[in-house]
């Protein structure tokens, strides 16, 4: 069953006199659990398409239906609350919040919907356990390593069960052992039937994927699968 649908998307921005068209009639579906890489050089739209798929921005025309809803035209209070309750992100850059512990950070997002007080610390504790930190619960970012940051980020983008994981270049400010270790957690998750897409610059974490998107000059110029491949 198709997750996303993208039809004919274009983002065009506008430098000065020059128009930029950094997607160029995009079309693209994702399949629940598809683990996706989409992987181009700088500039060649794949953090534009990053933003689109993940609703940080929307497009200039096309549409795209995540889980059979079409939210090319949303408002922008509508996408939070889609990316909040259908989207973890996993960032490069961890993106946490520096004054609260690995618990208050995975919990946060559970705030923002409907479960309780209870239903939110149960979820909380469950992904930290998963990413293997629930003796690291009360620390603040400062006090872990990347990698240990980092896997608070997986258990953060967990907590609410969305049904898309979303990591922009997950591994990039890591050592190499921690890095390896974050890609097995996410093969891990994707083993368990989690839907994954991976925006990277990578070949070797692309090929971990069932799938490889290259994206240049804002169209996608291929699309291989490992049996395809094979």
């Amino acid at each position: 069953m198709a997750l996303i649908e993208i039809k004919d998307m274009y983002k065009v921005y506008e430098m000065g006199s020059e128009k930029v068209h950094a997607l160029d009639g995009v079309n693209l579906t994702i399949d629940e659990k598809e683990f996706v890489a989409i992987v181009g050089p700088s500039g060649s739209g794949k953090s534009t398409l990053m933003n689109m798929i993940g609703c940080l921005d929307v497009p200039t025309s096309g549409t795209y239906l995540l889980d059979g809803e079409d939210i090319s035209r949303f408002s922008d209070k509508r996408l939070a609350r889609v990316r909040n309750q259908k989207i973890g992100f996993i960032f490069q850059q961890f993106n946490l919040m520096k004054k609260m512990t690995a618990y208050e950070n995975v919990e946060r997002p559970a705030k923002y919907t409907k479960c309780s007080r209870g239903e939110r610390r149960r979820r909380a504790t469950d992904a930290l356990g998963m990413v293997g930190l629930e003796d690291r619960m009360k620390h603040k970012p400062s006090e872990l390593s990347g990698g240990q940051q980092q896997r608070v980020a997986v258990a953060r983008a967990l907590v609410n069960q969305p049904p898309v994981l979303l990591a922009d270049e997950p591994t990039g400010n890591l050592d190499s052992k921690s890095g390896e270790e974050i890609m097995k957690m996410i093969c891990a998750l994707h083993e368990a039937g989690n839907t994954i897409i991976v925006i990277t610059h990578d070949t070797e974490i692309a090929q971990q994927a069932d799938r490889v998107l290259h994206i240049y000059d804002g169209k996608i110029v291929s699309d291989t699968r490992k049996e395809d491949a094979s």
